[in-house]
């Protein structure tokens, strides 16, 4: 090849859309910003529609059919109680999901400020802590069924 012949284009050119200037903070935080909307929303919703009255919300299907409670019987009314400034109640209702909605908000607050420095959330459990978790579920179901852990229930 020449030296004095221009480099051919390539095949696909990247569109300027691609290749553009970096993304603002504004602009990084809207998927987390979304989430947290969604989020908001959900909360809102059973904050303002209180699944303690009947008709609003299906019953838990585990519960209704084998009476024993599941991990996430009583959530709603944890949700709702939540939202509603009620935390005792809501730490009744449902402890476990309650340590969820903290849990969210923490990784939610690092993945904004994460996201607005333009940095990745990179969390990454290993098996051992993915069976904590899943011995911790297991062992919350088991005693909130048993007659020492009925403070538990719902």
């Amino acid at each position: 090849m020449d030296a004095a012949q221009p480099t051919p284009a390539p095949a696909h050119p990247v569109p300027a859309s691609l290749t553009a200037r970096p993304a603002t903070a504004a602009r990084r935080l809207l998927v987390p910003l979304g989430t947290l909307g969604a989020v908001a929303s959900a909360f809102a919703y059973v904050g303002l529609v209180d699944p303690n009255q009947p008709g609003h919300y299906p019953v838990c299907p585990l519960f209704r059919f084998t009476g024993v409670y599941c991990p996430g019987c009583g959530g709603l009314r944890s949700a709702h109680d939540f939202v509603t400034g009620h935390f005792a109640a809501a730490v009744h209702s449902n402890a476990l999901a309650v340590a969820g909605y903290l849990v969210f908000a923490a990784v939610w607050v690092l993945w904004a400020v994460r996201s607005a420095r333009g940095l990745p959330l990179r969390i990454a459990l290993g098996d051992r802590q993915w069976w904590l978790v899943g011995a911790a579920v297991l062992i919350f179901s088991v005693v909130r069924n048993l007659p020492f852990g009925s403070v538990l229930a719902p």
